[in-house]
C-alpha cells in the first residue's frame, strides 16, 4: 500500500532525525519512490542534502580538532569527534577504492579509515600505530558508504592508548580493529 505524500513526509522526517547520514537512494528504495521525489520531499521540509547534514552534525558536535595528523591526511570524512574518547568518520566506496574486475574495495582502504581514525581520536600531536589487530567480516562493495567508529577503551602509564574501532555498511558490521597507539605526551593516566 502506498503512502499519502503527508505520510511519507512525516516518516522521512523521522527517518533522518534517526539516521542523519542516510542517503536519498537509500530513502527512495525505503519509501518506494523516485530519488527526485525524496529530493522535492526533503526541500518541502526544509531538510537539507547529505553533505549540508554531515558538515552540520559534524560543526555542531565538534569541540575539538584533530592534533595527531592534519585533517586532510584522515582517510574519509569525519563527522564527529570527542578527543581521547570517540569518533565517526563515513567513507563512500568509489570506483578509486575497489578492484576493477569484481567491484569490491580493497582492504587497505577499509584498513586506513579505521587506523586515520584511531590516530585522530588521540589527543596529542603525535600518535602511531604500535600494534593492530583487525577483522574484515564481509566484503564492501562500490557504492557503499562506510561508518566507521572509533572509542578509546584505556591509556595506560606507557603512552599506550588502546582504541577500538568498528566499521559499518548500513547497520552491518564489515571491519573490527583494535589498535594499540604510541602518544608523545600522557594526559589521561590510568584510565
Amino acid at each position: 500500500m502506498k503512502r499519502s505524500k503527508k505520510d511519507r513526509q512525516v516518516l522521512l522526517k523521522e527517518t533522518i532525525e534517526e539516521k542523519p547520514f542516510i542517503t536519498d537512494e537509500t530513502l527512495a528504495q525505503m519509501f518506494s519512490v523516485s530519488i527526485q521525489t525524496i529530493r522535492l520531499d526533503r526541500m518541502g521540509l526544509g531538510i537539507p542534502e547529505l553533505r549540508e547534514r554531515i558538515k552540520s552534525v559534524a560543526t555542531s558536535n565538534w569541540n575539538e580538532t584533530v592534533k595527531a595528523l592534519p585533517l586532510e591526511e584522515v582517510i574519509g570524512e569525519i563527522v564527529d569527534l570527542e578527543l581521547d574518547e570517540r569518533a565517526i568518520s563515513i567513507l563512500d566506496i568509489t570506483e578509486e577504492h575497489v578492484f576493477s574486475r569484481n567491484k569490491i574495495a580493497r582492504g587497505h582502504h577499509l584498513f586506513a579509515q579505521a587506523n586515520s581514525l584511531a590516530v585522530a581520536v588521540i589527543n596529542d600531536e603525535l600518535a602511531l600505530t604500535a600494534n593492530a589487530n583487525i577483522h574484515f567480516t564481509r566484503q564492501v562493495a562500490q557504492g557503499e558508504r562506510v561508518v566507521a567508529k572509533a572509542k578509546v577503551l584505556r591509556t595506560d602509564k606507557r603512552k599506550r592508548t588502546l582504541v577500538e574501532v568498528h566499521s559499518y555498511v548500513e547497520n552491518e558490521k564489515v571491519f573490527t580493529g583494535t589498535f594499540e597507539m604510541f602518544r608523545s605526551n600522557q594526559e589521561k593516566e590510568g584510565n
